[in-house]
């Protein structure tokens, strides 16, 4: 798991960071008022969470425990729900998408959460 979290956490960090290029230079004076800032939201959010992602794969190595493993696919799906969803609203301003970004940010907070719990476990995996 640990090399699989860490490609993915490479891949998100890339991607963040082009989507952070794109929206400060393809989309500059294209976006709705305030969209630019959920554009960035979205940026920011999954640039944190992809280093999270190599975080739990190097606590994959270390302390391997199923709440660790649980944490890795809870900061994806919190990226994939949160970071998506805005990006989807600031581009398409269709508010449906908004109401997908709340679980997003209770994934990673459960991310969050179960690493710090599965870091204090007996490996189990």
């Amino acid at each position: 798991m640990d090399r699989i979290f860490f490609i993915i956490g490479a891949w998100l960090g890339a991607l963040g960071v082009m989507a952070g290029a794109f929206g400060a230079h393809v989309l500059q004076g294209s976006l709705a008022t305030g969209m630019p800032s959920v554009f960035a939201t979205g940026v920011l959010y999954q640039l944190v969470h992809a280093l999270a992602l190599l975080m739990v794969a190097w606590a994959t190595t270390r302390w391997h425990t199923k709440l660790i493993v649980f944490a890795g696919w809870l900061f994806l799906s919190g990226t994939v729900l949160f970071s998506g969803s805005l990006y989807l609203l600031s581009l398409t301003r269709v508010q449906v998408f908004g109401l997908l970004t709340p679980l997003g940010g209770v994934a990673f907070i459960a991310g969050w959460l179960s690493l710090a719990y599965g870091v204090r476990q007996p490996k189990s995996v």
